[in-house]
């Protein structure tokens, strides 16, 4: 059996409700099939915490995957697909008021590091009926970005970044969990053929 895991994101600022959690509870029910072990973690929009989890998810679990979903507080209903995490810039505080010390997730560390999963193959090939899904090489430089580009240090590029929209009518919860199971499927897919 696959470890996969699988994290949302905490409240923040007016997001009472934060769709990356929601959409991971839901993914969780549904599940990744019978070979996948999948976990799902919250994690806090505070950077230290984030980064300290995240990190010890790669040295106890070990996952052959680890997916992290943000949500994107921008107004349209997008799925989007994010290549890389980077390393420097992190100004804006989070939600303790803090940001890194010199603005930076690993002092050292390389300026951008991209994940092993291809999204642009990935962004061919699937096709989520309802939302438009799109790719992005720049996670935000927040929270986001951060935990992003911890994981992928920690997890030598083993790690994918999902940002999905706020819940709406249209856009639910299990609209999410749903796209997410098909999303991620694709990503074990490319894990697989990779190991090979």
């Amino acid at each position: 059996n696959h470890l996969s895991f699988l994290s949302g994101f905490g409240p923040f600022r007016q997001y009472l409700v934060n769709s990356s959690w929601e959409a991971v509870k839901e993914l969780s029910k549904r599940g990744l099939g019978e070979n996948i072990d999948l976990r799902i973690m919250q994690l806090p929009v505070v950077y230290q915490k984030a980064k300290e989890q995240v990190c010890k998810i790669w040295t106890t679990l070990q996952p052959l995957l680890a997916v992290h979903v943000g949500l994107a507080s921008s107004t349209t209903a997008l799925i989007i697909l994010e290549q890389c995490g980077k390393n420097k810039g992190y100004q804006e505080r989070d939600a303790c008021g803090f940001h890194p010390e010199g603005a930076c997730c690993v002092l050292d560390g390389p300026e951008k590091i991209e994940s092993t999963i291809n999204m642009k193959t990935l962004w061919k090939n699937i096709s989520v009926e309802g939302i438009d899904i799109i790719l992005s090489r720049d996670a935000g430089r927040y929270i986001c970005d951060y935990t992003y580009y911890t994981s992928l240090y920690c997890g030598n590029g083993r790690a994918a970044f999902i940002h999905v929209p706020p819940l709406s009518e249209s856009v639910t919860a299990e609209f999410l969990g749903k796209a997410l199971q098909t999303i991620i499927l694709a990503m074990l897919e490319q894990c697989g053929e990779q190991r090979e």
